[in-house]
Order: structure tokens, then C-alpha cells, then sequence
């Protein structure tokens, strides 16, 4: 499928300040892409280059295959959901939905059906005379969208929308974007730092750090073949051993322990400092040392998570170091707090990347007691 969108060498500084950093990205035509990472990578100044509140310093962009570089947002065919929504309070629902309509110039019988229909794709015809303070932040939301939606763009740009609502309803708005852009065919483009939103909507994600992308690929893809140990902790979560390298797919570790992984293409060179990266689910615990485990190590449990369907264990190394692991509450063994048992996993379940500074942060900031973390 033809690209809809398409970034050649794009950057944007703001004084000395780089934000976005000679980025490159084709959008077919059709999709869900989610534009993600961590604040200040670069994602939002990308998001408004393409819809033209800010213009780039270098390289070009082009929307349908039109270059549209230097063209103000009323030229270009492309409309944005805003994380604020900017819902005019005094107007009702149908009026906001209305409002860029009347603005160019449609007829009052044509906007008058295209406002119904905007309103009843988002299900909100039932409160068409209602104003903004009115609702709830889950209704405000659809309004912006239908406002968006009823000038029939080609592209739909959305910066953070769901940010302002809690969890469940964050949830299950989330489901209603990924089947509207579904029935509607329309490219959408979302901006988050949160990758599980991006999980559970785009069918691709641009992972940004720093003004660049580091890696772009389908859920799956960034999931199970990262290509940095940046991605591999910010898509879920990682447990990282950094040690040095000792052969091809294997890592010592400055805990002590000896650690098989897969060869990966990137891998850094025999003696090179280094990353092992294990995802939680994939740690399996035993009362007794398992015979002829390729990764193995002994540990203690020190706390136990309840995550509804999954229990997370807390476990530390001899070395002090922590791993976190994670099973099914049905798991056949689920040892109890404070008992010593064995951590292993299989060769295929590790990775080993060049070291990076900012992965071993991501672990740390996992570890805080609050809560907090990386995903």
C-alpha cells in the first residue's frame, strides 16, 4: 500500500535545543501508528510538523504525495486531536462538531448531516445539545474526535488524547480508537510515552529517544527482536545483567553468573561491555537446581505482587542484584515469600546488546517501591 505520510530527513531544533534529529518514517496509507517514548524524544514536535504548527529546519514532508513542507495546517489534509481536546465551552456538542465547518464555508444542510453522522459514529447523537461541561472526560473525548473526523481528513494526527483520563476508562477508549480507525479506513498517527497504549492500538510503532528513531516494527516485532537494549526495556519489561562479553552469545556478568543468549546481529564484540536482557515471563522458579539448565541462578524471594492475572516475584542474587519474575497465578509452583529457590531460563530467552547506560536506569527506576517503571 502507498505511503500517506512520509518523513525524508526531517529536523527541528529550537535554539540549541535538537528535537528532532534527521527522522525518516513512511506511514502507509490506512494504518495505526504510534509515535512512542519517553518526554522530550521528539514525538509531539514530529506529530506537529505533519500538521504543520511547526515547520522543519531541514529535510521534507509530504502527505498523499504531495510535498507540503512549508504549508500552513488549513492546506494540508490532515486534522488533530489535541491532549487538552479545546472543546469551546459555550457551544454544544453538535456546535463544536460544526465549528470547522461553518468555518470553510459548507452549506447549513450539509453540515447539519455530516454533524449527525460524525456524531453518531463516535455514539454521541444523544447528546448533541449538551455543552462540554456536561460530560465526562471519556465524552469530551469523542467530541474532539468527531470534530476531527467530520472534515473527513485523509489523516488523523492525535498528541496524547487519552492522557487526561483514568485507567478504565483510558482502557476502554482505547479499544473504541483501534475499531474506529478500523471501520474508517483513515491513517491515524498517535503520540504516547505509554507503550502499552501503543501495544494495544498501532499496527506500527516508531520507538523514539533523544529526536531519533531507534527502531520501527509491528507490536510483535519491537516485542520479541528489539534491536537496542533501549527498546527492549521500554516495550515491557527486562531484567538486565550488564557484564562483558565472553564468546559469541555469551555474557559475564558482573554479578559472577555466566549467561547463554542468542547470537543477535548487533551483538558487541568478545570483551566488549555489554547487556544481557531477560523478559520477566520467561524466568522460571524451582525448589530444586534444574538439571542442565543452560542459565541458571540461585536466588531468594524477597516480596510477591498480586497483578490480577499474574503474580510478579521480587527475587535477589547472592550479589545483592534484584530479578524480577513473572507467573501465571496458576503456575504449578509459586514458591512462598522468603524461601531461597532457583531462577532459569532457556538459551532463546535472552539477548545480548552493546551497553547502554539509560537500559540500566529503566531497571533502577523498576525498583523504586512506589511502583514505578519503565512500561
Amino acid at each position: 500500500m502507498a505511503s500517506d505520510v512520509r518523513l525524508e530527513h526531517v529536523s527541528k531544533s529550537f535554539g540549541a535545543f535538537k528535537a528532532v534529529d534527521d527522522v525518516s518514517l513512511d506511514v502507509r496509507a490506512g494504518s495505526f501508528v504510534a509515535l512512542l517514548g519517553p518526554s522530550g524524544a521528539g514525538k509531539s514536535t514530529v506529530l506537529r510538523m505533519i500538521g504543520g504548527f511547526e515547520l522543519p529546519d531541514a529535510g521534507r514532508i509530504h502527505i498523499g504525495g504531495r510535498e507540503v513542507t512549508d504549508l500552513p495546517p488549513y492546506s494540508r489534509d490532515v486534522n488533530t486531536v489535541f491532549q487538552s481536546y479545546a472543546l469551546f465551552p459555550h457551544m454544544t456538542v453538535a456546535e463544536n462538531v460544526a465549528y470547522g465547518l461553518r468555518q470553510d464555508g459548507v452549506p447549513r444542510e450539509e453540515r447539519r448531516v455530516r454533524v449527525r453522522a460524525a456524531l453518531e459514529m463516535v455514539q454521541l447523537i444523544d447528546f448533541a445539545h449538551r455543552k462540554p461541561g456536561q460530560l465526562s472526560g471519556g465524552q469530551q473525548q469523542r467530541v474532539a474526535l468527531a470534530r476531527a473526523l467530520v472534515k473527513r481528513p485523509s489523516v488523523l494526527l492525535l498528541d496524547e488524547p487519552l492522557a487526561a483520563l483514568d485507567r478504565k476508562l483510558r482502557q476502554q477508549m482505547q479499544v473504541e480508537l483501534k475499531l474506529l480507525q478500523h471501520d474508517l479506513g483513515i491513517t491515524f498517527i498517535f503520540v504516547t510515552h505509554d507503550q502499552g497504549e501503543a501495544l494495544a492500538m498501532a499496527d506500527t510503532i516508531a520507538v523514539m529517544r533523544d529526536g531519533r528513531i531507534d527502531q520501527v516494527g509491528t507490536p510483535t516485532e519491537l516485542y520479541d527482536r528489539p534491536r537496542t537494549a533501549f527498546v527492549a526495556g521500554f516495550i515491557g519489561s527486562q531484567n538486565f545483567f550488564a557484564g562483558r562479553v565472553d564468546g559469541p552469545g555469551r555474557l559475564a556478568a558482573d554479578s559472577g553468573i555466566a549467561i547463554d543468549a542468542e547470537q543477535s546481529a548487533n551483538a558487541p564484540a568478545p570483551g566488549a561491555r555489554a547487556l544481557a536482557a531477560i523478559r520477566p515471563e520467561y524466568l522460571t522458579l524451582s525448589a530444586r537446581e534444574p538439571a542442565g539448565a543452560a542459565n541458571k541462578v540461585a536466588a531468594q524471594v524477597i516480596a510477591i505482587v498480586m497483578l490480577g492475572d499474574a503474580l510478579e516475584y521480587v527475587l535477589r542474587l547472592a550479589s545483592g542484584e534484584e530479578l524480577f519474575a513473572r507467573l501465571p497465578r496458576n503456575a504449578p509452583e509459586r514458591p512462598e515469600e522468603g524461601v531461597q529457590v532457583w531462577v532459569h531460563w532457556l538459551r532463546g530467552q535472552a539477548a545480548i546488546f552493546p551497553y547502554e547506560e539509560v537500559a540500566t536506569r529503566m531497571q533502577a527506576i523498576r525498583r523504586k517501591p512506589d511502583g514505578g517503571g519503565t512500561a
